[in-house]
């Protein structure tokens, strides 16, 4: 509507010129200019003249109606803000008013306490203030809200304190006089053995170690962190082993198959030739066992034992295996050439040199042959060690890593 109250003036002169146009020189087609038609003319004119101001009179209107209904809409309403009306029953929430908390503070002697650290508290709030005692042992917390807290004494050489209370709304709150007493001296004192006796200790299970509870498994330690054996833990161990019943017996077992297969012929059959294959055989047990295992681990600082691993994949566990034929811990536990291992069955080898038929040495040749074998052989035991003993052998759960 008021657009077209707007564009009222430029509609009526276009309207009023267009009208003058059309009807200043109108002549009908087939009449003539004779009275009559002058006549017919005057009443055409006077028709048109007519509904022209009829149209005229019917805009006006139009365009006044839609002035007035603009500044209708234009017009500012006042508007009125009536008071909130109380709700029957509510009061107007005031916050309590805040309180302080003092007090001093003495030691066991009744002297006050400067430079003590007391920290306050309140039920339900995340944050705590702090604040320390002055020359006169006197402390204050100012503008604390009323409810439940709790303070906390803490000063060098005192044991710390707490006390708890409530404070009113507005109060002054005064605590009783804080008494802190002495700290006690508290030591620590951490106790650990020397090596020498947990490595004694740890020698002690494993001398326990019997595969199928019978077969001795002395040289295997299931502690990966085992401490390092000492010269006479290295030859004990040896010892240990060399004498073992079952080694007995196992020997006996190996030189009667000898004789039975009729190897090192030199020393014949019967009585005679057994105990000649016996006594070869734990000739050589014994100085393999104490050159490979007690003699060259003491001189070379190498620790003899295998260090069973238990741990990661298959694959690993089997390379570690059989590396450990070559390799060893050292005294200082780190991992090393065997040389006390490999120079240990050369120097069996050669030994048995001395005691073998004539007919059954083959110098050097041999010697070397046999080292390769056993360390073939060494890394074949380490496997079935790492895959399958563990199971078998008493004691060995038992096991611990040593406190050092």
């Amino acid at each position: 509507m008021l657009e077209i109250a707007t564009m009222r003036a430029p509609i009526l002169t276009h309207f009023q010129a267009d009208a003058k146009n059309r009807t200043g020189g109108i002549r009908l087609r087939g009449w003539g200019n004779n009275s009559n038609n002058d006549g017919f003319n005057q009443s055409v004119t006077n028709a048109v003249r007519v509904a022209k101001w009829a149209l005229i009179l019917w805009i006006s209107l139009i365009g006044l109606l839609s002035s007035v209904s603009v500044q209708g809409q234009s017009r500012q309403v006042p508007v009125t803000t009536q008071p909130e009306t109380p709700v029957p029953g509510q009061q107007e929430v005031v916050a309590p008013p805040q309180g302080s908390i003092s007090g001093t503070v003495v030691d066991s002697d009744g002297a006050l306490i400067a430079d003590v650290t007391i920290t306050l508290a309140r039920e339900g709030a995340t944050s705590k203030k702090e604040a320390r005692s002055d020359g006169d042992g006197h402390f204050v917390f100012a503008d604390v809200a009323a409810g439940p807290f709790q303070l906390t004494f803490a000063a060098p050489g005192f044991a710390t304190q707490e006390k708890s209370g409530i404070l009113q709304p507005g109060e002054n709150y005064v605590a009783p006089q804080i008494e802190l007493a002495v700290a006690r001296a508290m030591v620590d004192v951490e106790v650990t053995l020397p090596r020498e006796l947990v490595a004694e200790d740890q020698v002690k299970i494993e001398e326990k170690q019997r595969v199928l509870g019978v077969f001795p498994n002395f040289y295997v330690t299931f502690d990966p962190k085992a401490v390092p054996l000492t010269t006479k833990l290295k030859f004990r161990l040896a010892w240990k082993t060399t004498v073992d019943p079952v080694s007995f017996g196992i020997i006996g077992v190996y030189a009667g198959l000898e004789q039975a297969d009729d190897a090192f012929s030199g020393y014949g059959q019967g009585a005679q030739g057994y105990a000649k294959r016996y006594g070869a055989a734990y000739a050589d047990f014994v100085a393999g066992t104490f050159i490979g295992s007690a003699i060259l681990p003491s001189l070379l600082k190498q620790d003899p034992r295998y260090f069973y691993k238990g741990t990661g994949s298959t694959k690993s566990r089997f390379l570690y295996a059989v590396a450990n034929a070559v390799i060893c811990k050292g005294d200082n536990r780190r991992w090393q050439l065997n040389y006390s291992y490999i120079l240990g069955d050369l120097a069996a080898g050669g030994i048995s040199n001395l005691y073998y038929p004539a007919q059954n040495r083959n110098g050097a040749t041999l010697t070397f042959e046999n080292t390769l074998i056993a360390i073939g052989g060494g890394a074949v035991g380490n496997v079935i060690q790492e895959f399958f003993m563990r199971k078998l052998t008493s004691h060995a759960s038992g096991q611990e890593p040593a406190k050092r």
